[in-house]
């Protein structure tokens, strides 16, 4: 079995909420390293933006295919809307804001996604164990159809 990354930021909105659900999920499974990219304490100054990055750059990591497929982001910032809109100014980020596992089981099957944006602000953190677990137990959907749809998404407009 492939190792999986699982990369983890937040802002101040998400901070707790990321201590709390890094706690739960670093140990869930041999093949699976869990990376806490920060921040590390406390900062009502932070911006989304650079939890966004760090993340969105390691989901990437060398680039290629393989990196790609094995790598996960989580994001966590009061709404999940700045972090979300962030990460996916990166070529080859797929992040996505869900909060029900129909959704979240959705988006990485039909939508190809790689990072999870979590609300800190209005989902608790079992629910987040919940949703994180979900995302990383659905594989892509090898239709024709749903990959030609997520290439479609690095095209230039």
């Amino acid at each position: 079995m492939e190792e999986y990354h699982i990369y983890l930021g937040s802002d101040h909105r998400g901070f707790q909420k990321k201590e709390e659900l890094f706690e739960l999920i670093k140990d869930c499974h041999e093949n699976v390293s869990v990376e806490d990219l920060g921040p590390f304490e406390y900062d009502a100054e932070d911006d989304y933006n650079d939890a966004a990055i760090k993340v969105a750059k390691a989901v990437l990591g060398d680039n290629t295919e393989a990196a790609q497929e094995h790598n996960f982001g989580i994001l966590i910032c009061g709404s999940a809307h700045g972090v979300c809109m962030q990460a996916n100014r990166f070529k080859g980020i797929r992040a996505v804001n869900a909060s029900t596992v129909e959704s979240v089981r959705h988006a990485r099957t039909n939508d190809y996604a790689n990072v999870l944006c979590l609300s800190g602000d209005n989902l608790d953190v079992d629910t987040m164990e919940k949703l994180v677990k979900t995302f990383c137990h659905s594989r892509p959907d090898p239709s024709e159809k749903y990959q030609r749809r997520a290439k479609r998404l690095d095209e230039e407009s």
